[in-house]
């Protein structure tokens, strides 16, 4: 297993904003714990792949929703997009 890991993209500030729901943004990197992991299981020598990336996915949560870009030669998870439902 590399050292798969996932990060957002460009920064935290910028995909979760000032959201109040800090309850729903820790499921979400609970969440995205879980995906990694999978991908890294999934994709055992991910730098030397040379197959096309799964591109962005959504996941769907209880409290909003969140999309995600695998990038696997890069062996990382880059979270693009957090939607909580409103409150």
């Amino acid at each position: 297993m590399g050292d798969w890991g996932w990060e957002y993209n460009p920064d935290a500030h910028h995909v979760i904003g000032e959201t109040p729901n800090l309850a729903f943004i820790a499921e979400v990197e609970a969440h995205a714990d879980e995906l990694v992991r999978a991908a890294a299981a999934l994709y055992l020598d991910g730098i030397a792949y040379q197959g096309q990336s799964p591109g962005v996915q959504e996941e769907v949560l209880p409290g909003g929703m969140f999309q995600y870009l695998t990038i696997v030669r890069q062996e990382r998870l880059y979270i693009v997009q957090v939607t909580p439902w409103p409150l």
